[in-house]
């Protein structure tokens, strides 16, 4: 069905009404079914698919209004031009029959996604297609965010960040970086329960809640954080594997400690044999997920076993550990080494992380916060998993804050045990404390941590090529089209690209060294959700319904700032570079990317924001000082442009030209004349169209189409309504009609004359602009001079406009004249005197000229007019002269009062000449001397009452006559410039 079929009202769908009037049904394209569905079932495939083009509605048709599949044999069956309907009073197929819902079996299908998200829609109607198992709480979130939690920095480096910074300083660091994680789980539970979550975790939630720039931005931040990840738990692994066994190194080195007179030799690990290593078993982990993606995730649930299954041994061995076993250092539970290892005890150590006074690296608490935070995150293993999920909505609330408040409470225990079973020396030397005093023996640790370690390195290589394919697929950065799949294929060229970051930082070997890296791009992350849902919860908008209640602005603000100052905490170096890297990110993407709205934060933001101040403003005038002009640009008001020209090309390069720096708005109108209902598609492709001119032509500025029946009754409507508040248009722009002779368009001085006349009586001001082919672009510089005329006080308008002008590059290199017209009898001295103080308060500057014109009356007949315009003079005066004339023989011949533009007129001829010489007489002043001008500025008169709107136009004709490029600009009833601070 297209929309012939439904803007004729003809054809089998139609049907009649009262009146004879037809009423028709809604079809595909209207928005009232969400472009769901055609009520005629009949409609050939060829016609659905050209009013629905991308969305693919099958099977919806052959359903009455109970759901069911049937015919009507008296309407033709379920191919017939009719069916009867139980709502036929609303105009379309009830949701029941269009959606192929059935109340009380408990049917259901897919939910609908929002257009913005830029996905096609499709729905299918009968059996849903057969889907992979879905998982609860506890196997799709709660196990995979413990298990990302729980990692190397708990086995190979707890127990000596107790030692370094005391059980105090490492009970207050547990607690801070807890704290973050489950702030930040408040938010992510509260953005994830408010709609159906899609591939990419925390940078689909971002992005649709902060914008597509800064989810991008934070989004490959948060990518190149599970890259780096990864490298760090190959590390890991690869450090406690060449621990277990010191023969396997290739290479070995020895250090000093050096702790007051006791030195003793301490064999550490080569950092060559770490990079050797882990740049194999990252090739290997490659392999893996090149060839057993599904494999990984079926048995990534039994990574989880030898975790807790360590961690039981290691509570068991230290419940069982005597003074000096089962190694010498390890007290057992004391008290006195509790209280011993209560305190800080910050020194130099060297790379290796081996206590040494004249070690290279220094540690306090801000170092240990960026050395521990990695044990905390993996919060977002759960969202990660959203779309293999049972429900989404319950599953990562509780799911993800369990398993923080677990691991974290693990923590919290783990701090006071080896705090407790160890001395200090004992904890800051050996690092692999954990499986020393593990039960029975310490392989089961090393065992334990290779495989949660390798595990873990699988899931992030696993998940961050996936980042990054959603972050493709959204086709914001064309640059990322490379790493674009298809739905339900494998990254292969994503997983590359993972790879390659992780060996670049696998041959970094120091994990010391990449920890902070890692821990900069994951707060970078959080503190994103807590900000995405500190606005979201702030603007409580409409469709901000989130089902998890536990949440509040103000717990997410402070999430946020806790990010944020964690990480100055850590590093402010490092922030930098992370934060600046982002701000790059964000400003490539608003450059080079597509725009995309996503219905995000700030736009509601935005609205809201303009909403208040424009409460604030009032309904009260606007003062001087805060006075912008609004253009309210008249595109089309002749009617004598192409079809495909939305607007004149040289408009909004004038409209620009009356902004300072580009600040204020432009209002772009056409009218469309015929009957609204007809023509509502094509106004809003006019609309689209010249929105689009608008944007090309880099001026702010909005379009707006109105059909009417008339051009001028559309402008009337236009000039009362258009606006709110203190924001209504307050100068009316268009382009002096110079073809309505040339084209003999008779209806053009009635409708010139009305426009003037509706924007005195509506109080604004109209700018109307001749030779608007001549006006120059940006690139095109303009020398000589802006010459003002100012015949009239207009609010200090026209001086506005030429100091307007000069802002801008094309003009900037002229010099403003301001022409006063006097009488010969008045004070010229007096009138240059007064006229240069006014501009001298207004910081404008000028030269004033005062012109002195003998009489504005006719001349005697037969006296001389040395005026070079004589001659158009004479032949405006025949053809007003042949126009008066024939409306008096019209008027004669029908018994009727001179009638013109369907009014009544009084013609006073002696008047009518006395305006054709007074126009006659400024064009000749202002060829005399403006003749040069880069632009002219001049008063433009209003029309006479009574007058025939063909004199006027006469009058008007006369004036800019030979003058290339000129502004007639008439103000309103206000000043727009100020003579006070």
């Amino acid at each position: 069905m297209d929309n012939g079929d439904l803007e004729g009202g003809g054809g089998d769908l139609a049907f009649p009404g009262k009146g004879g009037r037809k009423y028709t049904p809604v079809g595909a394209h209207d928005r009232a079914v969400l472009e769901m569905s055609s009520m005629d079932p009949g409609s050939s495939s060829s016609d659905s698919k050209s009013s629905v083009k991308k969305n693919n509605v099958r099977n919806l048709g052959n359903l009455d209004s109970d759901g069911r599949e049937g015919s009507n044999p008296e309407n033709g069956g379920t191919n017939g031009p009719y069916r009867e309907h139980k709502l036929e009073l609303f105009g379309f197929d009830s949701l029941v029959s269009i959606l192929g819902l059935k109340s009380m079996t408990g049917e259901q299908i897919p939910a609908v996604s929002s257009p913005g998200d830029g996905e096609d829609v499709s729905i299918t109607s009968g059996q849903p297609k057969p889907s992979d198992v879905k998982m609860g709480t506890m196997m799709g979130v709660f196990i995979p965010c413990l298990q990302s939690i729980l990692g190397i920095i708990y086995y190979i480096r707890f127990s000596w960040i107790i030692g370094m910074g005391g059980i105090g300083d490492s009970l207050l660091l547990v607690s801070l970086c807890g704290l973050c994680t489950f702030l930040t789980g408040i938010s992510l539970s509260a953005i994830a329960t408010n709609g159906a979550m899609k591939g990419g975790g925390p940078y689909y939630l971002i992005g649709r809640a902060l914008g597509p720039e800064v989810g991008v931005s934070i989004g490959l931040c948060f990518f190149l954080g599970n890259a780096v990840a990864g490298a760090l738990y190959v590390l890991g692994a690869v450090e406690t594997f060449l621990k277990a066994l010191p023969s396997a190194g290739i290479f070995t080195e020895t250090s000093t400690k050096v702790n007051g007179t006791v030195s003793e030799p301490i064999q550490s690990i080569s950092a060559h044999d770490l990079q050797i290593y882990g740049i194999v078993v990252t090739i290997i982990l490659c392999f893996i997920v090149f060839g057993g993606v599904k494999m990984i995730n079926r048995v990534a649930p039994a990574f989880l076993i030898p975790v807790l299954f360590s961690i039981f041994c290691i509570f068991i061995g230290v419940f069982l550990a005597k003074k000096d076993d089962p190694s010498p250092g390890v007290t057992g539970l004391s008290l006195e080494s509790f209280k011993e290892n209560w305190s800080s005890d910050y020194q130099n150590t060297n790379s290796a992380g081996i206590p040494d006074a004249e070690g290279n690296v220094h540690w306090n608490f801000h170092a240990l916060v960026g050395l521990f935070f990695p044990a905390v995150t993996g919060i977002m293993a759960g969202s990660n998993r959203s779309a293999s999920l049972k429900d989404t909505q319950r599953s990562i609330p509780i799911g993800t804050l369990a398993a923080t408040l677990t691991t974290t409470g693990l923590y919290l225990i783990s701090v006071l045990l080896f705090g407790a079973v160890a001395t200090r020396d004992k904890l800051l030397t050996d690092r692999l404390l954990t499986a020393t005093i593990a039960w029975p023996f310490p392989a089961i640790i090393h065992i334990g941590i290779i495989l949660s370690t390798l595990g873990a390195a699988l899931q992030s290589l696993t998940g961050a090529p996936r980042l990054l394919a959603a972050i493709s697929n959204d086709d914001i950065l064309p640059v990322l089209n490379y790493f674009k799949v298809a739905e339900g294929s494998e990254p292969y060229m994503a997983t590359l690209f993972t790879a390659f970051i992780c060996m670049g930082c696998v041959i970094i070997g120091n994990l010391d060294l990449i920890t902070p890296t890692v821990t900069m791009f994951f707060l970078l992350c959080y503190s994103g959700v807590n900000l995405s849902c500190f606005l979201l919860d702030l603007l409580d908008a409409p469709s901000w319904r989130p089902r998890w209640k536990f949440h509040h602005w103000s717990l997410s603000l402070l999430g946020a700032s806790l990010c944020i100052v964690i990480m100055f905490l850590i590093s402010w170096s490092f922030t930098v570079v992370s934060l600046a890297l982002a701000s790059l990110i964000y400003y490539y993407v608003s450059i080079k990317g597509k725009a995309g709205d996503w219905g995000d934060g700030f736009k509601s933001a935005y609205f809201q924001l303009a909403l208040r101040s424009l409460r604030s403003m009032g309904a009260n005038q606007v003062h001087p000082k805060n006075w912008y002009p609004i253009p309210l640009v008249f595109c089309r008001p002749w009617g004598k442009l192409p079809e495909n020209v939305p607007c004149h090309p040289k408009l909004a390069d004038f409209a620009n030209c009356m902004k300072k720096k580009g600040r204020g708005m432009s209002i772009f109108i056409n009218i469309l004349d015929g009957d609204y209902h007809e023509r509502a598609e094509d106004a809003k492709a006019a609309c689209k169209q010249l929105d689009t001119y608008i944007n090309y032509k880099n001026c702010e500025g909005v379009a707006e189409i109105v059909v009417a029946p008339n051009m001028s009754e559309g402008f009337r409507g236009i000039v009362q309504t258009m606006g709110l508040g203190n924001l209504k248009p307050n100068i009316v722009v268009m382009r002096y009609p110079e073809i309505w002779r040339r084209e003999n368009l008779q209806e053009i001085p009635g409708r010139f004359v009305g426009i003037i006349n509706d924007c005195i009586v509506a109080n604004k001001a109209v700018v109307i602009v001749k030779g608007l082919d001549e006006w120059p672009n940006e690139y095109q510089r303009q020398y000589g001079t802006i010459d003002l005329y100012w015949i009239v006080r207009d609010g200090g308008l026209m001086l506005l406009l030429s100091q307007l002008l000069l802002t801008k590059e094309s003009f900037e290199s002229c010099k403003i004249q301001v022409f006063c017209i006097a009488e010969e009898d008045s004070d010229a001295e007096g009138l240059k005197a007064d006229v240069k103080k006014f501009l001298y308060d207004l910081r404008m500057q000028a030269e004033v000229i005062v012109i002195t014109i003998k009489s504005w009356d006719v001349q005697p007949e037969g006296g001389s007019q040395p005026d070079e315009s004589m001659e158009a003079f004479t032949a405006a005066q025949q053809r007003v002269g042949d126009y008066l004339a024939e409306i008096k023989a019209t008027a004669k011949r029908e018994g009727t009062p001179l009638i013109a533009d369907g009014k009544p007129v009084i013609v006073n001829e002696q008047q009518v000449e006395k305006f054709l010489y007074t126009t006659l007489k400024l064009n000749s002043t202002i060829l005399r001397y403006s003749r040069m001008a880069a632009v002219v500025l001049v008063s433009l008169p209003p029309p006479p009452i009574s007058h025939p709107a063909y004199c006027y136009m006469e009058y008007m004709d006369l004036l800019v006559d030979n003058l290339p490029r000129l502004l007639m600009v008439r103000g309103y009833r206000r000043d727009v410039v100020t003579l006070f601070t």
